[in-house]
């Protein structure tokens, strides 16, 4: 059972990944959860206004204490910057509030979220103003969907190599992008499919050959540098 209530609903929006909720219960014990690096970044309201959570190279903690309540939308890899106005590794490992970003217009979002009755209606309040802010900022960095797929299961020379620009070049645009450089952004996906397929249940040699780590001690020294304990402790 989910201690925290957490769901996830998927969307059909361009760039967003999802929607999500949490909620302690009064009188419930305060919950840490371990947050890892997925390449996304989220918007998150709470009771104290809307937070941006940046791309993370490492294990983030969160603690949700009791009558604690949120709603968020996900970005998928590289859609946020536009949306945000800042490049993404501006924000990379921080938490800002979205007030530094969007100054007054945050702060009306975050009372519009607030005055809507169930967590759901708030969900929906700020997909809606994240859409529609989407839709006005324009197109994320072209270059982005080719570098996730590239990145997947090729390096990052060959990736440099078939988008027809230089390392240098790919470097200061996947910062701009997803707030890592190329080798670090190949490190998180890596790390996030070797989850995935772990979740599954399979024998852990055969997810770190799929999800292309050299070995399963490759997979256990990465697992334990991202998300900061084995993987078994983590699923």
């Amino acid at each position: 059972m989910n201690p925290t209530g957490y769901r996830e609903t998927p969307l059909q929006v361009a760039g967003l990944v999802c929607a999500w909720e949490a909620a302690l219960p009064p009188g419930a014990d305060p919950y840490l959860q371990r947050v890892v690096p997925d390449g996304c970044m989220d918007l998150i309201w709470s009771q104290e206004g809307i937070m941006v959570a940046g791309p993370d190279t490492g294990p983030a903690p969160a603690l949700l204490r009791p009558g604690d309540a949120m709603v968020a939308v996900r970005f998928g890899p590289g859609a946020a910057p536009p949306v945000l106005g800042v490049p993404a590794d501006a924000v990379r490992d921080v938490r800002p509030p979205l007030r530094e970003l969007w100054g007054a217009e945050a702060d009306r979002l975050a009372e519009a979220v607030a005055a809507a009755r169930t967590a759901r209606e708030r969900g929906a309040v700020l997909v809606a103003a994240v859409a529609a802010r989407a839709a006005a900022a324009g197109p994320a960095d072209p270059l982005v969907p080719a570098v996730v797929r590239g990145l997947a299961h090729g390096s990052v020379r060959a990736v440099s190599d078939e988008l027809g620009v230089g390392e240098r070049q790919l470097r200061r645009r996947s910062l701009a992008a997803f707030g890592y450089g190329p080798k670090t952004l190949q490190r998180v996906l890596r790390f996030q499919r070797a989850l995935r397929l772990a979740r599954t249940g399979g024998p852990l040699a055969d997810v770190a050959y799929a999800a292309g780590y050299a070995d399963q001690a490759h997979l256990a020294h990465e697992v334990r540098d991202l998300g900061g304990e084995p993987i078994r402790a983590l699923l």
